[in-house]
């Protein structure tokens, strides 16, 4: 992930609500968008959690706590040949897959049938040893989402992904509560997160997808040194579908690529060198030269009072005054005229 070049993550998560072409629908609009990759989460349910886990508020979105979320999760799940249709559709498009098992069925599945560019382990699963260590020898480039985990369980999930050949990793600071108060972003703890542990860093953004400022906080990470900016995407808001609370619309999310992809630009580089050509028009046009404060006769000896500093067309930089006062001008000089080497002896 380069640091010149942010990778953008839309995330759909369960926003496709069990309909694979829906899912493409999003993958689609993530990838007109300008992202680099599409987000999925791919789960078996029976693997994954117990029928009888309860409900409850954060567990799914707005509207849905009173169900069972099992059952719920279950009936828009998609199946391994809809993910499969989904990811050639993907390899099509040109948009690489980002995704995030949430078992090991799941993850010998993503081996053998999807093959992602990405993987992302939830914190949920840095106490997992045995799924760190499978998917560590995938050798995939893989994000650790930090969200909820401690420090000390970050460090030994690092370390045992590592000491098992894992890829290159990237930590990717943030965490959904649909949606996530911006007083709990806490955008600057990724700054900690690369002191402490030297890797790459970015951000998952799941601020209120429904406020003008969603698409402009994940630029304090893109000035932080982001390499990489999470945002969900739904296919429409106003249908409350799965994970819409932190989503962008299509259109909304196409805003958001677009303020990333500008602010790398205007982020630039961070080392000095010479002008640039820009910056040397602009100094030309910007600084003051030295002219004539009054009438001069030619064969006068300058002094200081003879010289101002003017925005002029004309004239010696000011910098030269102390190697100016005292020499002779050889011709007559009118009021504001610059003064030029060509008129001193």
């Amino acid at each position: 992930m380069s640091s010149k070049h942010v990778t953008i993550v839309a995330e759909m998560a369960w926003a496709h609500d069990g309909s694979v072409d829906k899912a493409i629908q999003i993958m689609q609009a993530a990838k007109d968008a300008g992202a680099d990759a599409i987000g999925i989460h791919i789960t078996d349910l029976p693997t994954y959690m117990v029928p009888h886990y309860g409900s409850g508020e954060g567990r799914v979105s707005a509207g849905k706590e009173h169900m069972k979320v099992f059952q719920y999760l279950q009936d828009i799940n998609l199946s391994t040949d809809d993910w499969i249709k989904f990811a050639a559709a993907a390899r099509s498009a040109g948009i690489a897959l980002c995704v995030m098992p949430n078992d090991q069925a799941s993850l010998a599945f993503c081996e053998s049938a999807i093959q992602p560019e990405f993987y992302v382990l939830t914190a949920a699963a840095f106490v997992e040893s045995e799924f760190i260590v499978a998917v560590a020898k995938t050798g995939r480039p893989t994000i650790f989402r930090i969200g909820g985990a401690t420090i000390g369980e970050i460090e030994a999930g690092l370390n045992l992904f590592r000491a098992n050949g894992g890829g290159e990793i990237t930590l990717l600071h943030g965490f959904q509560n649909y949606p996530t108060k911006l007083e709990d972003t806490n955008i600057r703890q990724m700054q900690s997160l690369h002191e402490m542990f030297g890797v790459p860093v970015g951000l998952a953004d799941h601020i209120d997808g429904g406020d003008p400022i969603a698409k402009a906080v994940p630029m304090l990470a893109l000035a932080l040194g982001a390499s990489c900016i999470e945002k969900h995407i739904t296919w429409n808001r106003a249908e409350k579908g799965e994970d819409f609370e932190a989503a962008l619309d299509p259109q909304d999310f196409k805003e958001f690529v677009a303020y990333v992809r500008a602010g790398e630009i205007a982020l630039g580089e961070r080392t000095w060198g010479p002008l640039s050509p820009a910056a040397e028009r602009y100094r030309g046009v910007s600084r003051k030269r030295m002219v004539a404060a009054r009438s001069i006769k030619s064969g006068t000896v300058l002094t200081r009072a003879d010289l101002a500093f003017k925005r002029a067309d004309v004239g010696i930089s000011p910098a030269l005054l102390d190697s100016i006062v005292g020499r002779t001008a050889k011709a007559d000089l009118v009021e504001n005229d610059g003064i030029t080497l060509e008129d001193l002896l």
